[in-house]
């Protein structure tokens, strides 16, 4: 039995040190896209203000990815271990965050562009959808396969578990309007984000404190 325990921690280990090595590759592709077009000399400062769309879904993508590593962290934090169906749907998680660059470049090209920027702004807010429902199903998994530490208290675990799914709805919601303001759903992306990135950051260090004697 000991022999199994520790399989699991070694797997677990060696997971979160694989998922980070993903997170840390896509959110550093993300970058990669902000360029300056050729041909802009004597009109730098145009050329950079014109880039707006572009820091706008860079500053939304690296915003989604670094809510999703805190929520992955936050998750592996109260797991003692992970079994073959964790492990399958963290690779999920991976292949999504990893196609992430794309629909971010895509928002970065062709928002304010009419037509185009309606099926940027879905395929984008349809893969942050993705990328917090794999997630939710992580931590539901982690739950239900009892790898969660047992001195876990149920109100850490319900917690938890309404920071990760109520966002899942308005990823929908923002589907839809980006289909007529697109301009408005990928700003309505960096919002969930931004909701995500601090209570779980805040939840991180509080449940690493000692407690009080």
């Amino acid at each position: 039995m000991a022999d199994e325990t520790d399989d699991m921690v070694v797997r677990l280990s060696r997971m979160e040190a694989f998922s980070d090595g993903v997170f840390a590759i896509a959110i550093t592709l993300l970058v990669l896209e902000l360029s300056i077009p050729e041909g802009s000399e004597g009109h730098l400062l145009q050329a950079v203000l014109s880039l707006w769309p572009s820091y706008l879904a860079y500053i939304v993508s690296f915003a989604t990815i670094g809510a999703t590593w805190l929520g992955h962290n936050s998750i592996t934090h109260y797991m003692h271990g992970a079994n073959a169906s964790f492990l399958r749907v963290n690779l999920a998680l991976l292949l999504v965050v990893s196609f992430l660059p794309f629909p971010t470049k895509l928002v970065a090209e062709y928002l304010g562009s009419r037509e185009d920027e309606k099926v940027a702004a879905t395929i984008f807010g349809v893969t942050l959808l993705a990328v917090m429902s794999l997630l939710s199903v992580l931590w539901t998994l982690a739950v239900r396969g009892q790898l969660v530490h047992p001195e876990t208290g149920d109100e850490e675990i319900t917690l938890l578990s309404r920071r990760l799914r109520p966002s899942l709805a308005l990823y929908v919601v923002l589907i839809v309007v980006g289909w007529f303001a697109p301009i408005v759903a990928v700003i309505g992306y960096l919002a969930i984000a931004f909701f995500l990135i601090f209570p779980l950051s805040f939840r991180r260090r509080e449940r690493s404190q000692p407690a009080a004697s």
